[in-house]
């Protein structure tokens, strides 16, 4: 299963979290770390939904770049 993560660069930290999974997001004080801790974010969250008997949600976002010109 592949999930997109947004991934954003903070002053002191990295962020992350997953638009199809509302509330599963994850801070560390790297891009690997933050990557690596979004992957067990995403894993704990799906065994969770699981447990409880909630189906896992079906993808809803998309990704797209625009180029702008600078004025």
């Amino acid at each position: 299963m592949r999930d997109r993560v947004v991934i954003e660069r903070g002053p002191k930290s990295w962020g992350a979290y997953v638009p199809d999974l509302p509330g599963c997001a994850a801070v560390g004080e790297t891009k690997e770390e933050v990557l690596e801790l979004i992957q067990g974010a995403i894993e704990l969250h799906l065994e969770e939904l699981r447990a409880d008997g909630e189906p896992l949600p079906e993808p809803h976002s998309e990704a797209s770049y625009v180029e702008v010109s600078a004025i």
